[in-house]
């Protein structure tokens, strides 16, 4: 169609939102509403709609036209706050205004009014004068999301730098509270929050990968809101390389929450033809932060599925490190398989001359000094108890002293004129260089073809310094990316069924994007439990339990040196993809009879742990005890924990939300667990009567977990 000089009307509703976008004049899309479900909605109202926002007088300093903010901003416009385009060809075309050629929603061109369920709007528009092209994607998913990115073509006959494409969408000013997340290695995942008041809130990425200390989910909601109250929007850049969020309040009043991916110089030079395509930029509204996740689990239970009934695993890392005995090895399978683990990951150290972490990463060749037989013995008597074998491998990652490096210098990341510093012994691996790329994958497929391997453990233990590509510089870290991904898919094509983790230093890459490619995450190298409480709290923001590797230790952390019984470990653990990360042959006896039937009873539980609905509960009464759960219709499983002393004999009651208000549920407490006051009598109330009059809060000592079950009458 020619460009458009009405005035075009695109409504998308799902049961929990509504995504309201409008052009004039062939202008790029705005928002006219993105927020709760205001009905439906006819091409008036959407016209009322929009003069009911229209600025009034006109103030001094500002466009006499007033100002209009579109999804990707353009200062054109009157916008004053950050551009969503930031380019331009050695100083020229770095101010576009782009017009609209076509506007389609699930393929259907619109040229008037679009009104219906969650679809997929495309706007494309071009700006000739500049010799750019534009495709805007927005989309209203199923459960809710908001997901939108963006190509932009270069169609002049010059190279266009691109530094920066970040999209956004308004927030309403009655939204004035941001949270978000930082971390460091150990303790990932620590919420943090602010007012925002005039300026921006900017958040960069520049780890080369997710990073330790993301912002995660970034949020902007009512003063106060928690897991269930105040209304919330929430961004979220789906991307696991350098990235950005922010949340910005221009002199104008307007608000804004944007993201996208964080380019390097000269990172992004379009040729003539050639196209960048950002990042999925994922948005949430919801009443309570809860609403915000559950739209998130939601969305990744429907695009990558795993199955609820998820293997129990071992993983013999704090075991034996890298002290790989076959003996000592072939008997922690047995140990293993005798109470009830289902998976057996061997850990670092299988290959090359990895006796340490000093050398060998990169040489992906079986060590013949360990290993004479190769892996077969260990896979043959794992396999044959009828367990999975996993393997660890760091793809991405070489120590200078291997084959690899010595033979290939030019693969590893580096500017001209120097070697990057090392960390952890290590560089980073190019695989954006296609013949290193290659190398890895073939060494990679080798390993999957000979032996019965169900699952990897793909970490990445560094940042990303001096990311640049031999022998010219050029930053590298989108196509490493994107090898990461590309290279995750091929192997698991190439070998139907097989699951890979994401590990990343721990969880220092965990996003929507991965999780597209792998099956689970890491969520810290710290397991901890104490700790754990936090980070699984808060990873479950973004990604469902179902997901999130969540292990029982040794009794001593070996991370924190704190020590706690098993029964805090385990009630920890099994509110997400349970495994075991102890040397079951310094394991007691009463410690191996309590963590058999923990085992047991998260088989019989875990369709519901991994696959029910979500229940976070504020405790402001006691602002160091979680309350926590999964439920469905039928069942439900609450956690109560209490990391230190209260200062009051009792806290109160508790409330367990999120059961049928009218059905009637047997309330019982698990009697796994050891080292509590008291024993209570099962009870029988209505979800209603759980939901608001609760129980009272269970008296138990700091560092304990009581298990509270809810069955259906």
């Amino acid at each position: 169609m020619s460009a458009p000089t009405q005035r075009l009307r695109v409504a998308l509703q799902a049961n929990q939102t509504s995504l309201v976008l409008e052009s004039s004049d062939g202008q790029l899309p705005a928002v006219v509403h993105w927020g709760a479900p205001i009905g439906p909605l006819s091409a008036d109202d959407i016209d009322q709609l929009i003069t009911a926002q229209q600025h009034g007088r006109i103030h001094n300093g500002l466009p006499d036209q007033g100002h209009r903010l579109s999804v990707l901003p353009e200062q054109w416009t009157g916008w004053h706050g950050h551009p969503g385009l930031s380019g331009s060809r050695q100083g020229r075309d770095w101010a576009p205004r782009f017009q609209l050629t076509s506007v389609e929603v699930d393929g259907t061109p619109v040229s008037d009014l679009h009104t219906g369920t969650p679809g997929t709007s495309t706007w494309r528009a071009a700006a000739p004068e500049c010799g750019l092209e534009l495709e805007m994607v927005i989309e209203l998913t199923d459960q809710g999301l908001v997901r939108t990115r963006a190509t932009l073509t270069n169609i002049g006959e010059d190279g266009y730098q691109l530094e920066q494409l970040l999209l956004a969408l308004p927030v309403p000013t009655r939204a004035t509270e941001v949270l978000d997340f930082a971390g460091r290695w150990g303790k990932e995942r620590v919420p943090q929050r602010t007012t925002l008041p005039v300026g921006t809130h900017w958040r960069e990425g520049r780890h080369g990968r997710t990073g330790a200390d993301s912002a995660h989910v970034l949020h902007l909601g009512e003063a106060g809101f928690d897991f269930a109250t105040g209304e919330v929007w929430s961004i979220h850049t789906a991307w696991s390389g350098n990235h950005v969020h922010y949340a910005e309040k221009t002199l104008t009043g307007d608000q804004v929450i944007g993201g996208g991916e964080l380019l390097l110089p000269g990172e992004m030079v379009l040729d003539h033809g050639e196209a960048y395509t950002s990042p999925w930029i994922v948005l949430a509204h919801g009443t309570g932060l809860d609403q915000i996740a559950h739209a998130h689990h939601d969305f990744l239970r429907a695009t990558h599925p795993v199955d609820a009934q998820r293997p129990v695993t071992l993983n013999v890392w704090e075991a034996v490190y890298f002290d790989h005995d076959a003996d000592r090895l072939r008997n922690l399978a047995h140990l293993a398989h005798d109470v009830g683990i289902e998976r057996f990951v061997l850990d670092d150290g299988w290959f090359g001359s990895r006796r340490d972490d000093h050398s060998g990463l990169g040489d992906w060749v079986v060590s013949t000094d360990v290993w004479p037989d190769g892996l077969h013995p260990l896979v043959d008597e794992v396999t044959g108890l009828g367990m999975q074998f996993g393997l660890w491998f760091e793809p991405e990652m070489v120590n200078p002293d291997s084959d690899l490096a010595r033979e290939h210098p030019e693969w590893v990341f580096q500017v001209p004129g120097r070697m990057p510093l090392t960390a952890r012994h290590q560089w980073v691996l190019n695989i954006g260089i296609p013949e290193a790329y290659a190398h890895v994958r073939d060494q990679m497929m080798a390993i999957l073809d000979e032996y019965r391997i169900s699952y990897i453990k793909w970490d990445h233990n560094r940042d990303l310094l001096d990311p640049g590509t031999h022998p010219g510089g050029r930053p590298g870290v989108h196509a490493q990316t994107e090898a990461f991904y590309r290279l995750v898919d091929e192997l698991k094509a190439a070998h139907p069924g097989l699951e890979i983790e994401s590990c990343s230093s721990g969880g220092a890459r965990i996003d929507l994007e991965v999780m597209q490619h792998c099956d689970r995450v890491w969520v810290s190298d710290n397991i901890d439990p104490t700790d754990r409480q936090q980070m699984m709290r808060w990873t479950t923001q973004l990604l469902p339990p179902e997901m999130l590797g969540s292990h029982i230790a040794s009794g001593a952390s070996h991370t924190t040196g704190r020590h706690h019984d098993i029964s805090y470990r385990a009630a920890t653990a099994v509110f997400g993809h349970l495994g075991v990360e102890w040397d079951l042959a310094k394991a007691s006896d009463e410690e191996i009879t309590q963590l058999k039937a923990w085992i047991a009873w998260y088989k019989q539980n875990r369709a519901l742990l991994n696959g029910g609905r979500l229940v976070r509960v504020d405790l402001p009464q006691q602002p160091s005890a979680f309350l926590h759960g999964v439920t469905t219709p039928e069942r439900a499983v609450f956690a109560f924990t209490l990391l230190e002393m209260p200062g009051t004999w009792n806290i109160g009651n508790i409330q367990l939300p999120g059961l049928e208000p009218d059905a009637r549920y047997r309330v019982e407490h698990l009697g796994l667990t050891v080292g509590d006051r008291e024993e209570p009598t099962p009870l029988e109330l209505t979800g209603r009567q759980l939901a608001t009059v609760g129980l009272r809060a269970p008296a138990i000592l700091p560092e304990r977990t009581r298990i509270i079950t809810a069955e259906r009458l």
